[in-house]
């Protein structure tokens, strides 16, 4: 049994010349270029390359970002509006907006992170009171959706809702008003601020409490007709890879409300694992996180089975993983490169999988009609016969289609 058949198209086309003759009993190369499935990543660097005036940090920008385009078809871009927004009224508009636009030439589709989050807040909030903080929230969300409309149509409209309004470690504007509407109320109003201001958009619900408390808000949410386009499950290992069995369980409980599943943070360490008694993440403070050969190695295997298992469930539309180089977030080992932007295992380890296994390369000869049939993945293909060459799109259960070739 085909168990990635969801992934592929079952094709039948027929080939033509430029004058609409077919194609008759020749070769034809057929290869695929680009996924419909969405294998994701943080893609921070690319706002900082265009923020830079260093003409060395540029370079080690600009290669590593050609690393990362060697694997990604999907970038998750920082809009955390404590940093996005330090300082009311100034916002980092123009590098974000010139990351965004440099990554949608190269054929990446996008999604900001996040619109609303008690983490990373804006300060300038507290000195309103909560109506205020409320009303600055979603005019936040309008302005910014609009602003990036055609360029990033994809969202987590809102962040670790689950923990927002019992969140204690400091005050905040965000969890402040959490606590005033209620989690589903406060869901709702964000959720219908970014759909008007771009209803195309897809909109996602992201979270790290993967526990039987998220399937209870989204049920809430749900029933309270709030638009979730598909639901944000965070999967950051730090502490020890989940194993398919806990995976398997994840995939089973959320899949119970028919919506596209997006694995949208996701980490796997290479080095020594985070202590099991730390409850947040955050509170892991080292000097120095070292990546190690043993650590690398596992971390390969741990990728390679855990995207499988994703990429072969039916609900999977996007993985993206976290950090793309190691010493981001909590200094951890966490990268597909090092930090020096040499590859990891890992990396490999995907290249093999998104760019081999799972990408469709093909020879193929014409029948006296031109007619040619294939099983491919799906996504964009290039067809080439002799100096002739046409452009393809792959996207149904099975498709067939007359492809008029061009010099």
């Amino acid at each position: 049994m085909n168990q990635l058949q969801h992934r592929q198209t079952e094709a039948r086309l027929r080939i033509m010349n430029p004058d609409g003759t077919p194609i008759a009993n020749q070769e034809i190369q057929i290869d695929q270029a680009t996924h419909t499935f969405l294998f994701g990543c943080g893609v921070f660097d690319a706002v900082a390359l265009m923020k830079t005036e260093d003409e060395k940090q540029k370079a080690f920008l600009q290669d590593r970002l050609d690393k990362w385009l060697g694997l990604f078809n999907y970038g998750t871009v920082p809009f955390y509006w404590g940093r996005y927004e330090p300082v009311e009224g100034q916002t980092a508009y123009e590098e974000t907006m010139a990351a965004a636009r440099w990554l949608q030439a190269k054929g990446v589709r996008l999604k900001g992170h996040p619109l609303c989050w008690h983490t990373v807040c804006a300060p300038w909030l507290m000195q309103f009171d909560n109506q205020e903080i409320l009303r600055r929230q979603l005019e936040r969300i309008r302005r910014d959706v609009t602003a990036f409309k055609g360029v990033i149509d994809m969202w987590d409209v809102i962040n670790e809702v689950v923990i927002m309004p019992v969140f204690d470690k400091y005050d905040n504007a965000v969890t402040r008003i959490c606590k005033d509407l209620g989690r589903i109320r406060l869901v709702k109003e964000v959720f219908a601020a970014a759909q008007e201001s771009n209803p195309e958009a897809t909109l996602l619900i992201n979270d790290f409490n993967t526990s039987v408390s998220y399937e209870i808000l989204l049920e809430g949410l749900l029933e309270a007709g709030v638009p979730i386009s598909a639901i944000g499950i965070q999967s950051h290992q730090h502490q020890g890879y989940w194993g398919p069995e806990k995976l398997q369980d994840v995939l089973e409980r959320y899949s119970r409300f028919g919506l596209p599943i997006h694995f949208t943070e996701n980490t796997l360490i290479s080095g020594e694992l985070m202590p099991p008694h730390i409850v947040d993440l955050n509170d892991w403070q080292v000097d120095s996180w070292p990546t190690t050969p043993e650590g690398e190695e596992r971390q390969a295997r741990e990728v390679t089975e855990m995207y499988t298992m994703l990429f072969t469930h039916p609900l999977v539309e996007a993985i993206t993983t976290w950090d793309f180089h190691d010493g981001s977030w909590l200094k951890a080992p966490s990268g597909l490169v090092r930090e020096d932007s040499s590859l990891k295992p890992a990396y490999e380890a995907l290249q093999k999988l998104i760019h081999g296994t799972w990408e469709t390369h093909e020879t193929l000869k014409t029948d006296a009609e031109g007619w040619v049939s294939f099983n491919g993945f799906r996504g964009g293909y290039h067809l080439r016969a002799g100096a002739q060459e046409a452009s393809l799109m792959l996207r149904g259960k099975r498709e067939e289609a007359v492809v008029r070739m061009g010099p």
